[in-house]
């Protein structure tokens, strides 16, 4: 049973790959290299991503390189279609580690009309119907209130769903994060807040960010327990979510989680050059030294697990391939579909709107 507000992260493994303490390992070889596979598909997926953004292909893309373990950690603990996330834009590898298609998200970054959103959203701000994943948006934090008020529909309704919803450390700077977590502790609602705390908001490092020792302790202030865990052991954070995703389901109210990680790469495409400005590259160096995946593969060989990593990325990159390729055969949308899926019944004043664009493109054709 883990505890709330301790002073250090939470961890079961070790920088060497050994088991911190004595805890039992409840999942089978076949699950553990599972979590394996979908930290490294995260992994080529952000690499490829880059590669399609410097090509011009996309325009957009936020990257999660070092955050492997707290994604895909986390999507272990939800239950996939069932929960509903409220997610921010750098949650590639939650998508993946819930059963998202690389299909999906590559159609969506590239806007074709594989793209379940038609090409219509932003790249890289995808949403999943049928598995509850809300369309994600680059507003700082405003996808907080949201989940609270979808958590608050789930108790009304009286279902054992739970509502998930992620940020960085520079959302709890935001009012938006305090009335999301204020309105969420008065009502108990079954909500399950998860700092991905990577330690930077764009240029802005986590001392400039709080002067609190850590993100979790702000939880006393709303009433809910605060757990503050090694993001980068996948095993510690798969057990703290677990755990505390249960107890918000169970009716125990909401919770705020801290992974602290780190943000290997750029904050996006934006920030590409100025990120060498703004930390050490020393900095940069202590934190791949610390890379989440090698740090569970070491944890698999130490227990035993028989692995190939390099199996494990071919058969990711030609899954990457695949979805390039049916992204790049379903062709782009047409002007047209920006008047569809809003209606019903088609207003007369779009319907003018419509057919004035129609005149208009058969005039430049």
């Amino acid at each position: 049973m883990h505890q709330p507000f301790t002073d250090t992260p939470i961890r079961l493994v070790g920088d060497d790959g050994r088991k911190i303490g004595t805890w039992t390992l409840d999942l089978t070889e076949v699950q553990l290299v599972a979590v394996l596979r979908d930290m490294i598909r995260a992994r080529e997926f952000d690499k490829k991503l880059i590669t399609i953004l410097r090509q011009g292909r996309t325009t957009f893309y936020a990257q999660s390189s070092g955050m492997e373990a707290t994604q895909v950690g986390l999507s272990r603990a939800m239950r996939a279609g069932h929960d509903w996330i409220w997610p921010y834009y750098r949650d590639q590898g939650i998508a993946l580690g819930l059963g998202v298609s690389m299909r999906d998200l590559f159609a969506q970054c590239l806007g074709t009309n594989a793209d379940l959103n038609k090409g219509r959203q932003m790249p890289h701000h995808f949403g999943i119907k049928n598995f509850n994943f809300v369309s994600i948006s680059s507003s700082i934090a405003n996808q907080v209130a949201p989940a609270t008020g979808t958590a608050m529909a789930q108790k009304y309704l009286g279902t054992d769903e739970i509502t998930v919803c992620t940020f960085g450390d520079g959302a709890t700077s935001e009012g938006d994060w305090h009335a999301g977590l204020n309105m969420a502790g008065v009502n108990k609602a079954p909500v399950m807040f998860v700092c991905e705390n990577n330690q930077w908001a764009i240029s802005v490092d986590f001392k400039g960010q709080t002067a609190a020792e850590n993100i979790a302790i702000k939880a006393r202030a709303y009433g809910m327990p605060g757990y503050y865990v090694d993001g980068n052991d996948v095993m510690a954070v798969m057990s703290v979510l677990k755990q505390v995703a249960e107890d918000v389901r169970s009716g125990k109210g909401p919770a705020l989680v801290e992974c602290l990680t780190y943000r290997v790469g750029s904050h996006s495409n934006a920030d590409a050059d100025a990120e060498k400005q703004y930390r050490s590259r020393e900095e940069v160096a202590f934190w791949q030294q610390k890379d989440p995946i090698d740090r569970f593969e070491r944890f698999l060989k130490a227990e035993g697990v028989a692995v190939d990593r390099a199996a494990l990325v071919a058969e990711a990159n030609r899954e990457i391939d695949d979805a390039l390729d049916h992204a790049d055969a379903s062709g782009f949308p047409a002007w047209d579909v920006m008047f569809e899926d809003v209606y019903s019944d088609t207003p007369v004043h779009i319907g003018e709107q419509r057919a004035f664009v129609k005149a208009e493109q058969e005039v430049t054709s």
